[in-house]
């Protein structure tokens, strides 16, 4: 598959409004078919400092050259591999990064190319052919690039992503998970994930449906203040996050081969997560799941409805 190619990288990485790309967003450059007007784009833009070695454009356009090239047989696989890397690489605070600017930014004139391979055609309600206007400047969960960061971000344990290729395993895990306004109570997070994992690892058909379902009714059945009070958790340590974002002007790049660090900025506690743990397996069995039936639901060697579906999580 042929693909465009922006010809000139900026150094670093830039804010661009959600305006510029309402205005020179086309259907070629969303089929892949037409470069973006660069010129335009950048005068509309306002670029980050360009003494701060964690803006550059360099590492993270190689990243997704990288991600391109190996998982050209299979793109939705590209989420697991790419999430964590992406994260490590754009190392910012939830507020840089609640900025979509920097998103647009990253889409319209550093990745263009990249937001077409990955989402052309993946996107059932867009025209055939094309990647949705979302997946170039839309919500934290959908833009193609947004998502992946948030998700790292939010299901991470610590420095440790483990997790968040177990999550990108599942593209429903975007579509719900990751919209939910709970999913910031990280022993949630992980107690949720735990759930997903056993799904996997039996062998659950369509796990997709089922975390739809969890997700729904762990949204439904509390709030964040009514599971952090079931699962106390002290929060990030903040201190050591910035040491991290920090560490990103003398830092090695991201390894290809095996999962990089997060910052260390505290693990979620293992008896935090049990204590969840029952509850979310009673809200994953009583919650209607899409298009489950009693041949499908669970294969022969799964538990059974009303049998643990989750072991506890040791504690270090």
């Amino acid at each position: 598959m042929s693909r465009v190619s922006p010809p000139d990288l900026p150094a670093v990485l830039g804010l661009l409004p959600d305006t510029a790309v309402t205005k020179h967003l086309s259907r070629g450059m969303q089929a892949g078919q037409e470069n973006p007007p660069q010129v335009a784009l950048r005068r509309a833009s306002t670029s980050l400092d360009e003494s701060a070695v964690r803006w550059r454009t360099g590492p993270v356009r190689e990243l997704l050259e990288e991600a391109m090239r190996r998982f050209d047989g299979g793109r939705t696989a590209a989420d697991g591999w790419l999430a964590p890397r992406l994260h490590a690489t754009l190392r910012m605070t939830r507020a840089e990064a609640a900025d979509s600017r920097l998103w647009n930014f990253l889409a319209m004139i550093v990745a263009p190319d990249y937001v077409v391979w990955r989402h052309k055609g993946t996107d059932t309600t867009n025209s055939p052919g094309t990647a949705a206007t979302s997946r170039f400047s839309g919500p934290h969960y959908t833009q193609a690039f947004a998502r992946l960061w948030w998700a790292a971000e939010l299901l991470r344990d610590g420095p440790d992503y483990g997790p968040v290729e177990t999550a990108c395993r599942v593209q429903d895990v975007f579509n719900t998970t990751l919209r939910l306004d709970v999913i910031d109570h990280r022993p949630t997070a992980q107690a949720i994930l735990k759930v997903l994992e056993r799904l996997i690892s039996a062998g659950m058909p369509r796990p997709g449906d089922h975390v739809n379902a969890l997700s729904s009714a762990v949204n439904a059945a509390g709030s964040t203040l009514v599971y952090d009070v079931l699962a106390p958790d002290s929060g990030p340590d903040i201190d050591a996050l910035q040491d991290w974002i920090s560490e990103a002007e003398y830092s090695a790049a991201v390894p290809w081969e095996r999962l990089p660090e997060g910052p260390d900025d505290g693990s979620v506690s293992p008896q935090a997560v049990n204590a969840l743990l029952p509850l979310f397996e009673s809200l994953l069995i009583e919650a209607p799941v899409r298009k489950r039936t009693k041949k499908n639901a669970f294969p022969e060697d799964a538990p059974a409805p009303g049998v643990s579906l989750v072991k506890e999580v040791a504690a270090p």
